[in-house]
């Protein structure tokens, strides 16, 4: 889920809605009237958000069904390279990384 807003409402969501939606990570990406609306929400759902916590374990979602092979493999290594370059330590903070589908095993890529 992801919310768009114009600039007059970005202001006035945080002093109407309160802190919540910045605490869950949803607060509104700002669209401006030159922008057009349906690829800036295609651009907002292609996002990928890391959270990195104090978690040994992180799950996320680098594609759907409507993607052919190689552009989930893009996805993939874009996602994997992003996550390193987060990292202190880059590759040398990651056990194992594996993929998996919605209703398929899971497959070990790395470690």
């Amino acid at each position: 889920n992801a919310f768009v807003a114009s600039q007059v409402l970005i202001p006035q969501i945080p002093r109407l809605l309160g802190p919540g939606l910045n605490k869950a990570g949803k607060f509104p990406t700002l669209v401006t009237q030159a922008e057009n609306l349906s690829a800036k929400i295609d651009e907002i759902r292609s996002q990928v958000k890391f959270q990195l916590k104090k978690v040994l374990c992180m799950g996320v979602a680098v594609g759907n069904v409507d993607m052919s092979p190689d552009e989930l493999r893009h996805n993939i290594i874009m996602a994997i390279n992003f996550l390193t370059s987060l990292l202190k330590k880059n590759w040398n903070n990651i056990k194992t990384l594996h993929i998996k589908s919605t209703m398929g095993k899971v497959q070990r890529i790395y470690g």
